[in-house]
């Protein structure tokens, strides 16, 4: 059922999936569906909408941001694998990286991981804000991600440290907020960063999805990022 669905809201989406792929996001979808009844990892759990909502979504990001060949992405506060883990079943040449707070959610992935047979796939145990301090993490992947609703300028301190002069951070976001981008961009360029591109688009529920995408021009300042109450309290 769940495999027909997916198959559905892919082509009205403009994906083109393997039967490969078809069937580990197909295993994914029932990994997530059976943890999901011990813990917290998503509020979805209808098959239209994991679909859609969480496969098809995050899947898109391919369509808008080039990600060339043997890419490194780290996928930041990545809860239950969104949207990295079906960006790396499509593209598995990915060199990815899943990073949470919450350990039971990375057990989880790290299931998730041996069922589909991943390879080049790092679990990090950390806060964002923590994690950007490792030498090993900080300024090392050609890509950030985070579907994360936190504003726009919270975001981009938590995950451009992560992000190499040259790479990119592509921040996944629900309806576009012109107000939102624009109070962040001090904040990007303290970072680093540089705003390039946004793209909006509707998935075939007619919902509204915005993908911004920030370029890394120059190093993270060491002071960044703060602490997470630091952020919190006064956001840059």
């Amino acid at each position: 059922m769940f495999k027909d669905i997916l198959l559905k809201q892919a082509e009205l989406s403009g994906i083109e999936l393997t039967d490969e792929q078809m069937l580990k996001l197909e295993r994914y979808y029932e990994l997530l569906i059976e943890w999901n009844n011990k813990m917290n990892l998503t509020a979805l759990t209808e098959p239209e909408d994991v679909a859609l909502k969480h496969f098809c979504d995050s899947i898109l990001l391919l369509k808008y941001v080039q990600l060339p060949q043997n890419s490194s992405l780290i996928d930041v506060g990545t809860g239950a694998g969104f949207p990295s883990v079906p960006i790396k079943i499509v593209r598995p040449d990915i060199k990815l990286c899943l990073l949470d707070s919450l350990n039971k959610r990375l057990t989880f992935l790290s299931e998730v991981v041996s069922e589909l047979n991943l390879t080049d796939v790092k679990i990090v145990h950390a806060r964002a804000e923590d994690g950007a301090k490792k030498a090993d993490l900080r300024e090392k992947f050609d890509f950030a991600t985070s579907r994360a609703v936190a504003q726009l300028n919270v975001l981009s301190e938590y995950c451009l440290p992560y992000v190499k002069v040259g790479g990119a951070f592509v921040a996944m976001k629900g309806k576009y907020s012109e107000e939102e981008i624009s109070a962040a961009k001090s904040a990007i360029k303290t970072l680093g960063g540089k705003t390039v591109k946004v793209d909006t688009y509707n998935l075939a529920d007619t919902s509204e999805r915005t993908i911004i995408n920030i370029k890394k021009i120059s190093q993270t300042d060491k002071r960044y990022p703060r602490t997470s109450a630091k952020i919190k309290s006064k956001a840059l």
